[in-house]
């Protein structure tokens, strides 16, 4: 039994169970690098309410190993229950992207997860939809009149969204897997980092084993960005912006570059 298992809350092996099984080792050797780091972390998760639950905290690791092309790196899991999903970015309390409302443009769940609103202006401004001087009201609200169309191109949800950006090959992680009210995010981070660590160094092993490209980095945020401080980092091909909850996040060009060809708002 792994040094970490006895110590940690019941949670933890529960999200161990909805894992995909290609990242089993990697968490495991995830897991037991914390513990090293710092051997008090994972039993004082015990007694101190986070976010995600109910088996959520390593939903990211769902998809294969073998899949991931990006690994989107967030700062920590939405401050609400219904929201922590375990993905990074992704509110579970969304479930329509647009407003039904008259003269609405985006939902008021989307708008109440700030991140997540601007991460879909970014992407309408990239597609040409949107003017970046002009992504709210009237604007917003023609753009959520056409998408409401019947035959509109339009994904409708947020899961719509997370299968797009996980069928681009996404991993939507953050750089804590937990948040606490009780605890600064970036003191969760730093306790997380060597697990980050570890499985960026055997994801980048197995990728050379089979010869094959290593994922890029995608880092959003200050909290993200001092991953950059691990060796392993230097390795990956990185791309980097502010994090999504500042407004100029919109109007960033080479996050509009990047995403524009995925055309993640389309079916």
């Amino acid at each position: 039994m792994s040094p970490w298992s006895e110590v940690c809350p019941d949670d933890v092996h529960l999200s161990l169970s909805q894992v995909h099984p290609s990242w089993a080792e990697v968490i495991d050797a995830g897991l037991n690098a914390v513990h090293q780091a710092n051997p008090d972390y994972l039993s004082g998760l015990k007694s101190s309410a986070y976010l995600p639950e109910q088996g959520r905290l390593f939903a990211a690791f769902s998809m294969p190993m073998d899949s991931v092309r990006y690994i989107l790196v967030g700062e920590g899991p939405y401050p609400r229950a219904d929201s922590a999903t375990g993905y990074c970015f992704m509110d579970g309390a969304v479930k329509n992207l647009w407003s039904d409302e008259e003269g609405g443009g985006l939902s008021k769940k989307v708008n109440r997860a700030t991140s997540l609103r601007n991460f879909m202006k970014m992407l309408l401004v990239a597609s040409g939809e949107l003017q970046v001087d002009a992504t709210t009201g009237t604007a917003m609200a023609v753009i959520a009149e056409k998408a409401r169309h019947p035959d509109s191109d339009f994904i409708q949800t947020l899961a719509a969204l997370q299968i797009n950006m996980i069928s681009q090959g996404f991993l939507l992680l953050n750089a804590s897997l937990v948040f606490r009210t009780d605890t600064a995010p970036v003191k969760d981070a730093k306790a997380w980092q060597p697990f980050l660590e570890k499985m960026l160094s055997m994801l980048l092993q197995r990728r050379q084993h089979e010869n094959f490209p290593a994922p890029s980095l995608v880092l959003w945020g200050k909290i993200a960005e001092q991953l950059r401080q691990m060796p392993v980092v230097s390795k990956y091909q990185q791309i980097s912006a502010e994090h999504p909850y500042n407004l100029s996040f919109i109007g960033n060009q080479t996050m509009q570059d990047f995403f524009r060809p995925m055309n993640l708002l389309v079916k």
